[in-house]
């Protein structure tokens, strides 16, 4: 069986690579191309991202680690595919005064979508893709399901709630059943130049500005009563949670709790007033494509770094829910991702779209 792997030059992919080798698959590396600026960085100071102008290093590291594992390895240009719904979605986000996750949308359609697609344009013939995500997949009953990868501080699932059956049922996970310092001890006993490398901080490694373009639009910094205590020079520059460079002077810690952008408001308060008991979320993706119809008992994720939580969620129509949890949650960002837990098995998430 011929599998194509993602491969980016780090240890994961590395490592999920040599797996399948191991097990006698066929392997084919690729690399999705999405930065099209050039090489030159357009600021300093940019750190280890998965876009960014470093992208030549990270092909050069990825066709090093190809040849080391003598497998055949090709670039897929995906520069269209993510200017058009991962970069337009974040400007157009964070000039709402919300707070995108671009990974989730670069996981859907980029590295799971216009990735493999290319790859079959450009004449590469395969049977299944894999990468080096720490998640599982499990076929029941002919239908595949997302879990939770063994490893709670790694788990990836959160940033996979977005993809399909027809794309479940042509991937390979093999990184899921591994920690990470399992997968650094497979390189390391394997003489493999990547086991140390330190894994992508963020999708971008420079000032978001850079990406967003927009042109300064002051307003004011208020608190919950709407007294003015400063000025901002727009409200893309903060997100929901931020407690440091808001520039107010204060006796007390100050949080950012909301961006208004029909007011063009940046919102703060003490830390008590970050927490909320529940959020409404739209734009639904269900991994088994069947939309939740009643009310359910789940754990959920409101960032990718936290455990899930219990909650209930309760349907309010096919393309719109309200998570109810146990506790309440600090800083739950409009613009983010929520994904919900039947135990280790990912059932879908959506989009925040307000919390309460």
């Amino acid at each position: 069986m011929k599998i194509l792997i993602g491969l980016s030059g780090g240890v994961d992919s590395t490592v999920a690579a040599l797996l399948l080798k191991q097990q006698g698959y066929e392997l084919i590396g690729a690399t999705m191309s999405i930065w099209g600026k050039g090489e030159e960085a357009v600021s300093s100071g940019h750190k280890n991202a998965c876009y960014g102008p470093d992208e030549l290093k990270s092909i050069e590291g990825a066709k090093q680690v190809a040849s080391r594992l003598g497998i055949p390895y090709h670039v897929c240009n995906c520069v269209e595919q993510y200017e058009k719904y991962v970069l337009d979605n974040f400007r157009t986000e964070y000039e709402k005064g919300r707070t995108p996750n671009p990974c989730v949308l670069c996981n859907s359609y980029i590295k799971f979508g216009a990735l493999p697609q290319t790859a079959k344009l450009d004449g590469i013939e395969f049977d299944k893709f894999a990468t080096g995500h720490y998640a599982r997949i499990e076929e029941k009953d002919g239908k595949f399901l997302l879990k939770k990868g063994v490893a709670p501080k790694k788990d990836q699932s959160y940033f996979l709630y977005r993809l399909k059956q027809e794309q479940l049922k042509n991937l390979l996970l093999p990184l899921g059943g591994y920690t990470k310092e399992e997968i650094r001890k497979i390189a390391e006993d394997n003489g493999l130049e990547v086991a140390q490398k330190p894994d992508s901080q963020d999708f971008y490694g420079g000032d978001y500005n850079e990406l967003l373009h927009l042109p300064e639009k002051p307003g004011n910094i208020v608190n919950p009563d709407g007294k003015i205590l400063g000025k901002h020079k727009g409200i893309w520059n903060y997100t929901v949670g931020q407690r440091k460079g808001i520039g107010i002077s204060s006796t007390e810690p100050l949080y950012v709790l909301e961006l208004r952008k029909d007011t063009n408001e940046v919102v703060i308060g003490p830390v008590d007033k970050t927490f909320k008991k529940s959020l409404t979320a739209v734009n639904l993706s269900w991994v088994l494509d069947e939309p939740l119809t009643k009310e359910y008992r789940v754990t959920a994720k409101i960032r990718s770094t936290q455990q899930p939580v219990p909650a209930i969620v309760k349907p309010v129509d096919d393309n719109h829910i309200e998570v109810v949890f146990d506790d309440m949650q600090k800083s739950i960002a409009i613009g983010q991702s929520v994904v919900l837990y039947d135990g280790d098995i990912v059932l879908g998430g959506g989009i925040i779209d307000s919390a309460i």
